[in-house]
C-alpha cells in the first residue's frame, strides 16, 4: 500500500525532468549560441580579475582581443525581434563590457602605475651601479644597498585595497628586487672559497671553471630579472644552469673530503640562482601573492585580535586602575609573540609584524599613562607651573589617544580630521609652555611632545588603508 505513493512520485518527476529536457531541446538557437559565448568568457573571467600587468603586455592585448571576438560575436546574433533575446544579448554584451573595463581599469589603477615607476628605478639602478658590478667595472657601495632597501619599503607601503591584481602585481615586483638584493648580500658577506689548486686533483678543474660561470651568471640573472637585458630566458638559462649541476654531480670526488666540500659549495650557489629564476613562476601557480592564509600572517592576526579583546576591555572598563598590570603583562607577552613570528625573507610580513607591534605598543603607552595620571592626582605637593602646563596638555593627550585607538576609518571622514586637529592643538600648547630655564621641565615638554607626534603618526597608520 505504501509503495504505490511513491511509484506516483517518481513518475511525476520523471515527467518534470523529461518537460525540462523537452523545454532545452526547443530553446531558441540564439539563446544558445548566447549561453556558448557567455561560457567562453566565463573561462577567462578570473584571468581578467587576477590580471596584474600594464595595458603594453602582451597577456593584455590577447584577454582584450578575446573579450572584444565574444562582443562581437554577441552583436552579430539575430533577436528577430524578440523581446526575451533582445534582453539576454544586451545582458551578455554587459557582462563583457564590464569586464573590459576591469581589464583596463587594473593596468592603469594609479596604485599599478605606482609600482611600475618604483620599479623602473629599481631597473635603472641595476642598470647602471649593479650590472656592472659583474663586469668588473664598478662596486656595491652603502648607498646601492639602502637604494634597494628604500624601493623595497617603498613597495611594502603601496596600498592594494585587497585588490587581487595590486596584490599580484606588487608580489611579482618584491619577489625580483628582492631576489637582487639577497644575490647582493650573498656576494658582499659570504666570503667565497678560492678556486683549489688544479694540481690537488683532475676534477678541481672542472669546478673551478664552473664557479667562474656561476660568477658571471649572477650578473646576468640580476638584469634578467629586472627586464634590463633581453638576450637571455629564465626558462635558457634554468637549462644551463641545471646541466652544470649534471657535469658536477658526474665528478669523481670519492675520498677527497675537501674538494667534495668545494663542490658542495659550487652547487648551493647554482641552485639559489634557479630558485630566484623558479620564484615568478611559482607566484602565479601557487597564489603565494594572497598572505591572507600565510603561517606568519596567521599568528600575528591571532595577536592582533586578542590585542583589540585587551584594548576593548580596557577602555571600557568602570575601574580601569584594575586593568593596569594584567592588561601591560599580557601586551608584553603579545610582544613577545610578535618577535619569534618568522619573516620568510617577505618584506610584506615584515611590515605586517611592524605595524602589529606598534599597535600593541600604543596600547601599552596609554595604559601607562592612564597610570602616571592616577598616581599624579594623588599627588598634592605644589609643582612648577610649567610641570602643571604639561601635565593638564597630557590629560589631554590621554583622552584623545583613548579616541584614536578606538578610531575605524580612513582620513576623508570627519572624525579623522577633528582628533588631528585636537592634536595639533595640543602640540601649540605645549609650544607655548615656557620653562623658564627648568631642564627636568624641558625633559618633560620634550617627552610629551614625542607623545603627541606618536600619536598623530598612530592616527595615519590606522588611516592610510594599507593591506598585506
Amino acid at each position: 500500500m505504501l509503495s504505490q505513493p511513491s511509484r506516483t512520485l517518481n513518475g511525476s518527476a520523471c515527467a518534470a525532468e523529461h518537460k525540462k529536457s523537452m523545454d532545452m531541446g526547443n530553446q531558441h538557437p540564439s539563446i544558445t549560441r548566447l549561453q556558448e559565448i557567455q561560457k567562453e568568457v566565463k573561462s577567462i573571467e578570473q584571468q581578467v580579475i587576477g590580471f596584474s600587468g600594464l595595458s603594453s603586455d602582451k597577456n593584455y592585448k590577447r584577454l582584450e582581443r578575446i573579450l572584444t571576438k565574444q562582443l562581437f560575436e554577441i552583436d552579430s546574433v539575430d533577436t528577430e525581434g524578440k523581446g526575451d533575446i533582445q534582453q539576454a544579448r544586451k545582458r551578455a554584451a554587459q557582462d563583457i563590457e564590464h569586464l573590459l573595463k576591469e581589464l583596463e581599469q587594473n593596468a592603469n589603477h594609479p596604485h599599478r602605475i605606482e609600482i611600475q615607476n618604483i620599479f623602473q628605478e629599481a631597473q635603472t639602478l641595476v642598470k647602471e651601479k649593479i650590472v656592472p658590478f659583474y663586469s668588473g667595472g664598478s662596486c656595491i657601495t652603502d648607498e646601492i644597498e639602502e637604494g634597494m632597501q628604500d624601493i623595497i619599503l617603498r613597495l611594502t607601503h603601496v596600498k592594494t585595497g585587497g585588490k587581487i591584481s595590486l596584490r599580484k602585481a606588487r608580489y611579482h615586483t618584491l619577489t625580483k628586487i628582492c631576489a637582487v638584493q639577497e644575490i647582493l648580500e650573498d656576494c658582499m658577506k659570504k666570503q667565497p672559497s678560492l678556486p683549489l689548486s688544479e694540481d690537488i686533483h683532475p676534477s678541481v678543474a672542472k669546478i673551478n671553471s664552473v664557479m667562474c660561470e656561476v660568477n658571471k651568471t649572477r650578473g646576468v640573472v640580476v638584469a634578467l630579472l629586472m627586464g634590463v637585458d633581453s638576450s637571455e630566458t629564465c626558462r635558457h638559462l634554468s637549462c644551463v644552469l641545471s646541466g652544470l649541476i649534471a657535469d658536477l654531480d658526474a665528478l669523481d670526488v670519492c675520498g677527497h673530503t675537501e674538494i667534495r666540500n668545494y663542490r658542495r659549495e659550487v652547487v648551493e650557489d647554482i641552485n639559489k640562482l634557479l630558485k630566484y629564476l623558479d620564484s615568478e613562476e611559482e607566484a602565479d601557480t601557487t597564489h603565494a601573492f594572497d598572505l591572507r592564509q600565510n603561517h606568519s600572517i596567521l599568528k600575528i592576526e591571532k595577536v592582533l585580535k586578542r590585542m583589540r579583546e585587551i584594548k576593548k576591555e580596557f577602555l571600557q572598563a568602570q575601574n580601569p586602575p584594575e586593568l593596569y598590570l594584567s592588561s601591560k603583562t599580557e601586551l608584553q607577552a603579545l610582544i613577545g609573540q610578535l618577535d619569534e613570528v618568522s619573516l620568510e625573507r617577505n618584506p610584506c610580513i615584515r611590515e605586517a609584524r611592524r605595524r602589529a607591534v606598534i599597535e600593541v605598543q600604543t596600547l601599552i603607552t596609554h595604559i601607562d599613562l592612564k597610570e602616571a595620571l592616577e598616581k599624579r592626582r594623588q599627588f598634592t605637593s605644589e609643582e612648577h607651573p610649567c610641570h602643571k602646563a604639561v601635565w593638564e596638555v597630557l590629560g589631554n593627550l590621554s583622552e584623545i589617544q583613548g579616541e584614536v585607538l578606538s578610531f575605524d576609518g580612513n582620513r576623508s571622514d570627519k572624525n579623522y580630521i577633528r582628533l588631528e586637529e585636537l592634536l595639533t592643538k595640543q602640540l601649540l600648547a605645549l609650544d607655548a609652555v615656557d620653562p623658564q630655564g627648568e631642564e627636568k621641565c624641558k625633559a618633560a615638554r620634550k617627552q610629551a611632545v614625542k607623545l603627541a607626534q606618536n600619536i598623530l603618526s598612530y592616527l595615519d597608520l590606522k588611516s592610510d588603508e594599507w593591506e598585506y
